[in-house]
């Protein structure tokens, strides 16, 4: 019995360092999206890391509210986003509604986000 108690732990604290070892740091990362003026709502924000940062595997996120203010997640870890280089993005239905698709889209998008390693709490992107 006891044999079986100490493989239990012994896999279990090897499967919590894996885990471990595949978090990114995570900074703050929130502003506020406008179109003519006026926030963007009923929709989402997508950061698409850049091919020269470290951390390549989510995708940050975040809903935006009724005042067009986001607060960047990364999924499955939380609030915040690996520091680095990002093109943001719109999703595709609201970037159709407004009319602007090239903001759905990372290639074409025209914004540039840069995340340092304190975290940017006061982006504004402003679709035109």
């Amino acid at each position: 019995m006891i044999s079986y108690w100490l493989v239990a732990v012994v896999l279990g604290t090897l499967m919590a360092a894996g885990c471990n070892g595949d978090r990114p740091k995570l900074v703050a990362a929130a502003g506020k999206v406008t179109h003519k003026g006026q926030p963007l709502t009923a929709g989402s924000i997508i950061f698409h890391p850049d091919a020269g940062n470290s951390y390549q595997k989510d995708r940050p996120s975040s809903l935006l509210q009724l005042d067009g203010s986001f607060t960047m997640k990364t999924f499955p870890f939380g609030d915040g986003v690996p520091p680095g280089q990002y093109k943001a993005t719109l999703a595709p239905e609201l970037a159709g509604r407004i009319r602007l698709p090239k903001y759905a889209d990372p290639a074409k998008t025209p914004w540039s986000v840069d995340i340092p390693e304190t975290g940017k709490t006061d982006l504004i992107l402003e679709a035109k």
